[in-house]
């Protein structure tokens, strides 16, 4: 058995998989801002989960920078108490397995460009907006080699900007500016509690501006877009994105397909799967 698990700054999902292709209905948790919290149900949903099957490895996104081995949570964006945290060492000693770790928005893009809008896609770039904003390159189905991994989230918009970003402290970085986080921080309601349409247009005008960055900076074949703030209802329209690209693109001969992601919630889950196939866990 495999264990499957997705860890965003809201919401935790786990799930297991035998076949590689196919994985069980998913358990879904608030993900607290104690780690030692998390960690004890995550422990106890696995054994659940697994019963009295081996568990021969673990795979999974979480919200945040890794250092190089991607053993240590280095930043935890929105979940303070995690950082400095060695998630690795700490899932190896508990069940005995494998463990391949990743930054939770490369996990959801990667599902996306096996299952979903990515799919089949030579060089493709990811970006959720969600509770935070993040993202990452993939170059045939992979995520693409990094240091320390990517994050288009806090690229500077606005430096005029006297909000300062909660996850990076700059003032004007895109997830300061559109993030659920940040929405909710400066209007005092949650997005989809917002129905007016100057207000989403605005956004989407701001989030194509990153996605701008994003293009010169990745010159990628296609862009999905994801997260709670792109598929949720109200949302930001990828259309609106689109045309707003479409204006602002002097320098390239074009702009490279922009689509909404396909698989939902699900996404990590898939992400998960696919990198346990990528590094050859299988049997």
């Amino acid at each position: 058995m495999y264990i499957l698990f997705d860890i965003g700054g809201t919401k935790t999902r786990i799930a297991s998989t035998n076949d590689g292709v196919t994985f069980s209905r998913p358990h879904i948790i608030r993900t607290p801002d104690s780690f030692e919290e998390w960690f004890l149900s995550f422990r106890n949903i696995v054994s659940h989960i697994s019963g009295e099957e081996t568990i021969e490895a673990i795979a999974g996104g979480i919200t945040g920078i890794f250092d190089k081995e991607k053993n240590v949570l280095f930043h935890a964006s929105h979940l303070n108490n995690w950082s400095g945290r060695a998630i690795q060492k700490a899932l190896e000693q508990t069940f005995h397995a494998k463990i391949f770790l990743e930054n939770d928005s490369a996990i959801v893009g990667l599902g996306e460009m096996w299952r979903g809008a990515g799919k089949g896609r030579h060089i493709a770039s990811y970006i959720t907006v969600s509770t935070g904003i993040g993202g990452a390159r993939f170059i045939d189905g992979v995520i693409d080699n990094n240091e320390f991994g990517f994050e288009p989230g806090h690229q500077i918009i606005n430096m005029g900007d006297s909000v300062a970003c909660s996850s990076c402290g700059h003032s004007g970085c895109l997830e300061s500016l559109i993030s659920g986080s940040a929405i909710h921080d400066r209007l005092g309601k949650h997005p989809r509690d917002i129905h007016s349409a100057r207000f989403w247009k605005e956004a989407a005008r701001i989030l194509s501006v990153g996605v701008y960055n994003t293009i010169l900076h990745w010159s990628p074949d296609i862009v999905v877009l994801g997260g709670s703030m792109i598929t949720g209802d109200p949302a930001i329209s990828v259309l609106d994105v689109h045309e707003y690209l479409k204006t602002m693109m002097k320098y390239f001969p074009g702009i490279p397909e922009i689509k909404k992601a396909e698989l939902g919630d699900l996404g990590g889950l898939y992400g998960a799967m696919e990198l346990l196939k990528q590094k050859g866990a299988f049997h």
